[in-house]
């Protein structure tokens, strides 16, 4: 039996000015984000899907949306995330005539219609959700029947280098965040009654001179630590030395030190049919009725 995936406690606040905080120079940092959204993309080149409205649900500045308004030239891309600094850049792209919507929100409480969006699409945002399984709900309820979601998160050997530098200084995990495996994922899709997921998983690496790049870049893109009832004061230069000097083993044969992320892909489609509180939805379009003997009535 495996063991729970880890509990996630993320002071919202504190993520979402962040966030806020790194929204001008974010494009600039945000390389990982570029390369998995352009990998994420790729996937879609097999989806017979036509969509009227694509939500971009945690779109940051709208790098994704925009080559979304390019990939569907007529369907409305709607950029959602819950830092309106980045929505200030996002609403930038595209051109005059087509620019993506933008909607300040959290992906826990989607502020959507049910049934409203064909394409829920979301490239390394969830890791920022307490409850996975609650944005997954959200997902599943504003998607139209036959609807796709497809997205991306870490999942736990992401920055393991990082977590073990710490660990060897003071034992303590805390300084990096907790990411869900694969497999709990894809499970908590099953439970929220998604139809026909697909998981798979990949790994990058970055590599930096030195460990302050490491953390330039985590700054640069927001990605701070929030998690609730972590240390807030500053951490002692002791301490971040005895780190730096821990994180040096991982050093690799050109000097260079690696940060590596575990990318999640998956992707399900919201049931033509739903079970809800007992009761059976089925779309009309779906229903057909028969004569006595199969032959369709008129």
């Amino acid at each position: 039996m495996s063991e729970p995936p880890p509990a996630r406690v993320f002071d919202k606040g504190r993520v979402r000015r962040a966030f806020g905080r790194a929204a001008g120079g974010y494009d600039e940092a945000a390389v990982l984000q570029r390369e998995v959204g352009a990998r994420m993309l790729e996937r879609l080149d097999v989806v017979r899907l036509q969509p009227a409205l694509v939500l971009d649900a945690g779109a940051g500045t709208g790098a994704q949306a925009e080559l979304l308004l390019r990939r569907y030239r007529k369907a409305r891309v709607v950029a959602l995330d819950f830092a309106l600094p980045m929505l200030w850049q996002a609403r930038r792209r595209g051109g005059w005539l087509r620019r993506p919507g933008c909607l300040c929100g959290d992906l826990e409480h989607l502020p959507l219609a049910d049934a409203s969006v064909d394409l829920v699409y979301s490239n390394l945002a969830l890791q920022w959700v307490n409850s996975l399984e609650r944005a997954f709900a959200e997902c599943l309820r504003v998607l139209r029947p036959g609807g796709l979601f497809m997205f991306t998160t870490f999942g736990p050997d992401t920055l393991h280098e990082l977590r073990a530098a710490w660990a060897r200084v003071d034992g303590d995990h805390a300084h990096v965040s907790p990411f869900m495996d694969m497999h709990d994922v894809g499970d908590i899709l099953m439970r929220v009654r998604f139809a026909d997921p697909v998981m798979d998983v990949d790994r990058l690496v970055l590599t930096y001179d030195d460990v302050g790049g490491v953390m330039r870049d985590l700054k640069a893109i927001g990605a701070a630590n929030a998690a609730q009832g972590r240390f807030r004061g500053m951490t002692g230069k002791g301490r971040m030395d005895a780190m730096r000097g821990a994180y040096d083993a991982f050093r690799d044969g050109d000097g260079r030190l690696p940060a590596t992320y575990e990318v999640v892909y998956g992707h399900a489609w919201a049931p033509e049919q739903r079970q809800v509180a007992g009761e059976t939805h089925v779309p009309i379009d779906l229903v057909r009725r028969s004569r006595p003997g199969g032959a369709p009535s008129s």
